[in-house]
């Protein structure tokens, strides 16, 4: 028995475009509505503060996709100057279950995220915004707008804050770059950068103790706001305030693991999954405060993964490994 093992070089030279990553996922999420997906909650370990190692099965029969995703995050790695989230995804035969494949995961990681920020966008924010408010300006940040600009191609302005100014200052440089023609503003502080904002992303570190800043009257009405971080960016009075507030998966934000970075729940309107898949209404008046809560899915790995892995196959790509 033989398993192909993907470098990052090699996912990138094979992986699809963002468009294609949101239609990918967007396939995953309605057979997630649709009851046609097994995914347990992660499973988290924290060998260090404020630092986690996630396992994080699934398995979509229609994608033929089945794997798990072994993943990190370490704030602290950036004083090594190393990257802030790393890990391998696992793929297996359905039919067998022999592993089939082993691949990084940290640029999977990175995209899908994104891609599934979009796609919660595109059912739940305004199709006429024009703002983004992105607060957390590292790899998450830049794959977000990346996305965003997808679905939402009327934005116009582009504000951002990190709570380290010149990580800021070097995405707008970055960013302003890649997509001329619109206006990039640096916020002094997280309340500044909601000004205005149509879509609200925060994709800072995850804290086991939050300290979130952000308060529901800094949100304009009609904002869509993405937290990333769980909770340790947005109070839990701005899920309470929320017209519509949703997560990606219902079982997992409602897991006790979930607990400390969600105290004092409110109720959920329905998850993303739902929305795609039609079971319920996405964004239905210009006036709603939307929140959705993406804690990132082993979904959204198995599916990209998946498409990742018949790529490099026609490509030839990877190296072959005995088990």
């Amino acid at each position: 028995m033989e398993l192909l093992y993907l470098s990052r070089q090699d996912v990138e030279a094979v992986a699809p475009g963002m468009d294609e990553i949101i239609e990918i996922l967007g396939i995953a999420f309605r057979e997630k509505g649709e009851g046609r997906v097994e995914m347990p909650p992660k499973l988290d370990i924290h060998p260090r503060p404020d630092c986690f190692i996630h396992a994080m099965p699934a398995f979509i029969p229609s994608m033929e996709a089945v794997g798990v995703k072994w993943i990190s995050g370490f704030p602290t790695n950036r004083d090594r100057d190393l990257p802030y989230i790393t890990g391998l995804l696992i793929l297996n035969d359905p039919a067998t279950g022999v592993p089939v494949a082993v691949m990084d995961a940290t640029w999977i990681t990175a995209e899908r995220t994104g891609a599934a920020t979009a796609l919660a966008a595109r059912f739940l924010s305004r199709e006429n915004s024009a703002c983004v408010a992105v607060l957390g300006c590292g790899v998450q940040g830049r794959s977000n707008l990346r996305a965003l600009r997808i679905v939402r191609p009327g934005l116009r302005r582009v504000v951002a804050y990190d709570i380290h100014p010149e990580r800021a200052e070097a995405y707008i440089s970055e960013m302003s770059r890649t997509w001329p023609g619109i206006e990039y503003v640096a916020a002094p502080s997280p309340r500044e950068a909601l000004k205005n904002a149509d879509i609200v992303v925060t994709s800072g570190p995850i804290l086991r103790e939050p300290r979130p800043v952000i308060e529901s009257a800094w949100l304009k009405p009609g904002a869509f706001v993405c937290p990333l971080d769980y909770g340790s960016y947005v109070k839990p009075e701005v899920f309470r305030r929320a017209d519509k507030f949703l997560t990606d998966d219902a079982e997992q934000i409602l897991s006790p693991r979930s607990a400390p970075f969600f105290p004092d729940l409110p109720p959920l309107y329905g998850d993303l999954g739902d929305v795609v898949a039609g079971l319920r209404k996405g964004r239905e008046k210009d006036s709603e405060l939307i929140v959705c809560a993406n804690l990132g899915l082993a979904l959204d790995d198995m599916a990209l993964g998946a498409a990742v892995l018949k790529r490099a196959r026609q490509a030839g790509r990877g190296v072959t490994l005995p088990l």
